[in-house]
């Protein structure tokens, strides 16, 4: 077991701190990807971040973000490393950041209540939620007025995290955090 020290979780709080580049609302810790902080001598830590995914384009951003605040709080040499293993998942992301995305007009991520890989199925573009189908699956939740009846337009939206879909409701598009 890893044990942390004081000074470690200060600089982890420091790290997650910085918000996200792609989606500012949220900060690094809230998105789950700052994973450790280590103390290596006299002003030099090592920070373990993991991207949302291996070709993010975001983690330069993210890595100058971390190196700027640290160096700000008196830390000469600090050195972000890329870790993939293990891989960061929506559900890495926090309560806090579900409950910001929400407000911010984003759908959060469903929640993964199994492990190992993400079944990835093709279809129709526009599918309604998959809850007509699967019973078991939870819908896609509008955060505007909190409907289940919603509909995908596109797999894809302003980030390759983020699907486009329709509330059927209120017919207002919103963005959804992808799960992975």
């Amino acid at each position: 077991m890893v044990t942390t020290t004081a000074l470690e979780a200060e600089l982890l709080e420091l790290a997650g701190s910085v918000p996200d580049p792609e989606l500012p609302v949220l900060t690094l810790r809230e998105l789950g990807v700052v994973r450790a902080v280590r103390v290596g001598g006299p002003d030099r830590v090592e920070v373990d971040l993991t991207p949302t995914y291996t070709g993010c384009p975001a983690i330069e951003a993210m890595t100058l973000d971390i190196e700027r605040i640290l160096h700000g709080h008196g830390i000469r040499e600090v050195t972000v490393r890329k870790v993939l293993a293990p891989a960061w998942s929506t559900d890495d992301i926090t309560p806090e950041g579900r409950r910001k995305l929400r407000e911010f007009g984003i759908a959060p991520p469903r929640a993964s209540h199994a492990s190992g890989p993400v079944s990835l199925a093709l279809g129709p573009i526009r599918t309604r939620n998959a809850q007509a189908r699967d019973p078991e699956t939870e819908p896609v939740r509008c955060p505007h007025c909190g409907s289940a009846d919603t509909e995908l337009l596109s797999r894809f939206s302003s980030t390759a995290c983020k699907a486009l879909r329709r509330c059927l409701a209120c017919r207002e598009p919103f963005d959804h955090f992808k799960e992975l």
